[in-house]
């Protein structure tokens, strides 16, 4: 097989749900030995999100890594936990702070063990500040960070996503950070501590939403489809039934979709000559734009605006999505070999890497199913019944 860039990198993972999950399984694609240490008998909670009775987010976000069932509430299991952190280059948590201490593992016990190690700390709010000790998942955290506010209809209640936005994004962030930190580590040989909350990240995309409200005195507000900084940007019904989303970006852009829509005159209109008139009069535009596709049948109409390099997109569920030339040609999704459900596909590794590609080697294992080999590699396969015994495993 060829090599990947992450072979030979070990992360001792102890995260649940979906923000450690995410980060790791980014690390893991490009070749690092992730070992998820699990609860005995109960195991991550993605593991219980279940589609059709079938445990699919796991399978997905928990590819490439490898399941070690650890009760670190004994003395036993904290000891093989210190033991891998000595051989690792990254262990992950998202304990809320003080949660590693209260088990006997505190600030200190790891980097100690390791001064090499870079710790991936992720919490909802983050190790400092007044809300540092509380509880918290994506929803609050796409709720106070002021997405929700931003997203929906402006008659509407605030929208939250249908996704665990805030998680995936942290645990991209997550990924970055932890490569950031262990090139720090390679050119001086110290590991650190990654305070990562969900809360920052998903801020950092929203825009410059700090500084328009600062100088501006601007509170980004819903605006359904539309977009504060060109027009027109919706979606739109088309003759058949189907939705077509534009966004028209550039002055040439605009000319060029008003055009091909017989809407050309409008741009001698003075509510619609400029991007700035246009967002002043956007629920004229819009008018004007529906009314022009619901002329059109899709197919058509997007051959139409091909031809014309203008860029729209039809608005797909995933059905039509993973029926696409495009999306097939790109292999946006891999079928993975699954012991239990034969293929199962599952997004490609990303981002695309000439020379040490991603690569899906297993969907997420079952619980505790390299519990045995992991303990052989740290020599304490003559342990294991004692440690079952324990409880330990």
């Amino acid at each position: 097989m060829a090599a990947q860039a992450l072979d030979g990198i070990r992360v001792v993972d102890l995260t649940r749900l979906v923000a450690g999950n995410m980060a790791t399984l980014q690390l893991a694609d490009f070749g690092a030995d992730v070992i998820k240490l699990e609860q005995p008998g109960r195991g991550d909670p993605l593991r219980h999100w279940r589609n059709g009775g079938k445990d699919l987010w796991w399978r997905e976000y928990g590819r490439n890594k490898r399941s070690l069932a650890l009760n670190l509430k004994t003395a036993a299991g904290r000891d093989i936990l210190l033991r891998l952190a000595r051989s690792a280059d990254v262990l992950a948590e998202n304990f809320v702070p003080g949660g590693l201490a209260a088990l006997g593992l505190g600030d200190d016990a790891l980097p100690a063990c390791n001064p090499r190690l870079v710790i991936l700390s992720i919490t909802a709010w983050g190790h400092t500040g007044p809300y540092r000790s509380r509880p918290g998942f994506g929803t609050l955290v796409e709720a106070m960070s002021g997405l929700a506010a931003m997203t929906g209809f402006p008659d509407r209640p605030p929208t939250l996503p249908p996704i665990p936005v805030a998680d995936m994004v942290a645990g991209l962030y997550g990924a970055f950070a932890v490569l950031a930190a262990l090139r720090h580590r390679d050119r001086t040989g110290e590991g650190q501590v990654i305070d990562l909350s969900l809360l920052e990240p998903i801020f950092s995309i929203l825009g410059p939403v700090a500084v328009a409200y600062r100088l501006n005195g601007h509170v980004a507000q819903r605006n359904g489809n539309r977009s504060p900084n060109n027009a027109p940007r919706n979606t739109y019904r088309t003759r058949d039934g189907q939705w077509i989303a534009i966004s028209a970006s550039t002055p040439v852009m605009v000319e060029r979709f008003l055009g091909l829509l017989g809407l050309g005159a409008l741009l001698t209109d003075e509510r619609f000559a400029t991007n700035e008139a246009r967002l002043r009069h956007g629920d004229a535009l819009d008018a004007q734009v529906a009314d022009a596709i619901a002329r059109f049948d899709l197919a058509p109409l997007m051959e139409r605006v091909a031809a014309e390099g203008v860029g729209v997109a039809p608005v797909y569920d995933v059905a039509q999505l993973l029926a696409d030339p495009h999306v097939v040609a790109r292999g946006l999704v891999e079928d993975v070999a699954d012991p239990e459900l034969g293929p199962v596909p599952m997004h490609a590794p990303l981002p695309r890497l000439s020379r040490t590609a991603g690569r899906i080697r297993a969907p997420g294992p079952p619980l505790g199913a390299h519990t045995a080999e992991i303990l052989r590699e740290l020599g304490l396969a003559d342990a294991e019944d004692a440690l079952r015994d324990a409880g330990a495993i």
